[in-house]
């Protein structure tokens, strides 16, 4: 099978959990022996560019513009002239330009196209604008696709209540279990803390809400005097989380750690205590899972999407509400037992529901079934190969 892959932003340049979904699946279905070509934006090249990488064919355009957090390329109609050589188009999330483009040519071409949903809102931009644009180009990018992929339930649900006729799949998103494991070694900066070490992981985007965590760790150090937060991560609000930092008199115990590589997170995961994300609104995100591969439990917004398997395995807090997350905070780390038991329990659930093989299969067989290929032939491409999840050494 011949896919073209249509993304905004790709793994290692751009680091977070749609980006590295995308290039893991581009790398793990060319390892099954599929075709696999990417085309992206980059800021790093200044004309078209093709290089090959961990066995997928990767184009990248410059940007020609930024609107709302949405960089858009001038070529992308030239890049998928000749669509018709591949067998299925899979486009990731209806919020970037590319893939509304990429939606318009296919269909006017009569090829066949999926396309991953991501979350329905926005974290670059305003809310007001993502939930206009899902309303609007979204709503007709998703009607436009031989079928959507979505991560839960809930946000098949929410598609069709927003009127989405197409058909829809729910797949698990997944992640390397062996990987991420409670065994192994601590990151550094987080283990040489005396204290218990709390781990915001993320963009530091006003759609991550970083800001919650750093006001909720004023009471939660008048309770948990020798705790300590750190943020992994890199954005456009860093420079006004260090200067509340200092405001509050918390630089020493709250640490940047910048963009950590993606081959070190277990080690954080690992080092932490606790995993908290207050973030507006998320599709399902991988930090979760990581984290709570690692046995470290979790405290985040209550979102519909993810409020299911955080409240077994840590706290949910409504959105917004700082004082909520100190409190869910602390009653957790008073509570070492439980603690405990919430991580146990975290691994079993993610080690059960979300392996990334299964994620990789369920995809490739759907994307086969939209390119009309056959159920026959993607069972014998995935059982031909003895690992359908490789490890990439440059990775580990």
């Amino acid at each position: 099978m011949h896919i073209l892959r249509v993304a905004q932003d790709i793994f290692p340049e751009t680091v977070g959990g749609a980006p590295y979904h995308i290039h893991a699946l581009s790398r793990d279905q060319a390892a099954m022996g599929h075709e696999v070509t990417v085309l992206t934006v980059s800021d790093d090249v200044e004309e078209r560019v093709v290089t090959d990488q961990n066995g997928y064919t990767l184009i990248k355009q410059p940007p020609r513009i930024e609107l709302l957090g949405n960089q858009i390329f001038a070529n992308t109609v030239r890049d998928l002239r000749g669509v018709e050589n591949y067998d299925v188009v899979h486009t990731h999330s209806h919020l970037f330009f590319s893939s509304n483009v990429a939606a318009l040519y296919c269909r006017m071409a009569d090829i066949p196209v999926a396309i991953t949903c991501h979350g329905l809102n926005s974290q670059r931009g305003p809310f007001w604008f993502s939930r206009a644009h899902l309303r609007t180009l979204g709503k007709w990018t998703y009607d436009s696709a031989d079928v959507t992929l979505c991560y839960t339930d809930v946000e098949q649900s929410k598609l069709r209540d927003l009127g989405v006729d197409a058909d829809i799949a729910v797949v698990n998103n997944g992640i390397d279990t062996s990987r991420f494991t409670p065994t192994g070694r601590d990151y550094p900066r987080i283990a040489n803390q005396s204290g218990q070490a709390i781990v915001f992981v993320g963009r530091l985007v006003d759609g991550k809400r970083p800001q919650d965590v750093l006001d909720a760790f004023d009471t939660i150090r008048d309770r948990c005097p020798d705790a300590s937060l750190f943020f992994c991560g890199d954005g456009p609000l860093r420079d006004s989380l260090e200067s509340t930092a200092a405001d509050k008199g918390l630089t020493d115990a709250v640490e940047f750690l910048g963009r950590v590589p993606y081959q070190q997170m277990p080690s954080v995961f690992r080092a932490a205590d606790l995993f908290v994300l207050p973030s507006r609104t998320e599709g399902f995100p991988r930090t979760v899972i990581e984290a709570l591969a690692c046995e470290t439990p979790v405290v985040a917004s209550n979102l519909e999407q993810t409020s299911e398997i955080i409240n077994q395995t840590g706290e949910t807090v409504q959105v917004g509400n700082a004082e909520g997350f100190a409190t869910a905070i602390v009653d957790l780390l008073s509570d070492q037992h439980r603690l405990s038991e919430l991580g146990e329990h975290g691994r079993e659930i993610v080690t059960t529901r979300y392996n990334w093989e299964e994620t990789v299969r369920a995809t490739t067989q759907i994307l086969g079934q939209v390119a009309e290929i056959g159920d026959s032939v993607i069972q014998e491409k995935t059982e031909s190969t003895s690992s359908p999840t490789p490890v990439i050494k440059d990775e580990l």
